[in-house]
């Protein structure tokens, strides 16, 4: 057992798991296809078992692959988590700092605080990976996660870092054609534009009296239906901009549509479930002075920012 599993194989695996392909996986350790194709080979050999599924178009894990990925993975972060208290003195931000988004919110406002970050901090490289949808909090593929809404697992840690309410909104061309919604119920005769994102129902929105948020709010489903849907926010905002009907959206992504009158609010006078901005990391990771210090950057970030937009 002591010859068939090496150390330096830990990472080299890790990297290759978290790749599309043998080809994406040679690109990311910066070495040729063949090497990496030569490398898994003498790992398989020595393990006597086979770690990846070939048959497929799309590199797949076996289960003794799962399972040396799991463990390897564990033992490098407990040997990560090692050098951080050993170094807890000096306390200085530094190492590669995987971190994942979902697609429109990560490339119009992560993706920049992580330029600005790096420049603050530069002995740590970010690894940025954006997603439709946020992974498990379990998978352990990335160090933070920057999501809306808190996930439903206490295994991890989960910080928000900034207040997000989603809106109805429309573009005024729209509504002088169509007429404006006075109830919830009303969008039922309107054409909703569909986002579909993570596991939440597709085309039901909740809606809640705002004067009556609290213990004796009723909110309202209503099922929409429109012409139009993806699975990307930004797409479907700038089909509300082009006046194709009504979205739901973060205020972080309709705000300044807002404010330049391009878009109105529609049923202001009732809110909808809340979708604070969450920054997620396995709780071994509390320890890390990057961690701590990208999370921190954040959620200062995300305050002054809020603070800064009229209300």
């Amino acid at each position: 057992m002591g010859h068939g599993i090496q150390p330096a194989d830990l990472g080299f695996f890790s990297t290759l798991a978290g790749a599309a392909s043998l080809s994406a996986a040679a690109r990311e350790l910066g070495v040729t296809l063949p090497a990496v194709s030569k490398r898994l080979a003498q790992m398989e050999a020595r393990l006597g078992v086979p770690l990846v599924n070939r048959s497929t178009r799309r590199m797949g894990l076996t289960p003794e692959g799962e399972l040396y990925l799991e463990h390897a993975r564990r033992i490098l972060a407990d040997i990560d988590g090692l050098g951080e208290l050993l170094g807890l003195s000096k306390a200085t931000p530094q190492g590669l700092l995987r971190v994942n988004a979902t697609l429109g919110f990560g490339r119009s406002h992560v993706a920049p605080l992580v330029s600005r970050f790096v420049r603050r901090h530069p002995q740590v490289q970010v690894q940025l990976q954006l997603s439709v949808s946020p992974p498990a909090p379990t998978e352990d593929l990335y160090d933070v996660c920057v999501r809306f809404g808190a996930p439903p697992d206490s295994r991890v840690v989960a910080r928000n870092i900034g207040a997000n309410r989603r809106l109805l909104c429309a573009a005024p061309a729209y509504l002088a054609r169509h007429g404006v919604p006075r109830v919830p119920h009303d969008l039922a005769a309107h054409n909703c534009i569909g986002i579909r994102q993570g596991e939440e129902a597709y085309g039901l929105w909740r809606l809640t009296p705002a004067k009556g948020k609290g213990r004796n709010a009723r909110p309202e489903a209503v099922k929409t239906r429109g012409s139009l849907a993806t699975n990307d926010g930004e797409i479907a905002v700038n089909w509300a901009l082009d006046g194709h009907g009504i979205v739901m959206r973060a205020e972080w992504d309709v705000q300044r549509h807002l404010r330049s009158g391009r878009l109105v609010q529609v049923l202001p006078q009732y809110s909808t479930p809340d979708a604070d901005i969450y920054a997620v990391y396995p709780q071994r990771h509390q320890m890390s002075a990057r961690v701590r210090a990208f999370v921190d950057f954040l959620a200062q970030a995300f305050t002054q920012q809020g603070e800064a937009e009229p209300g």
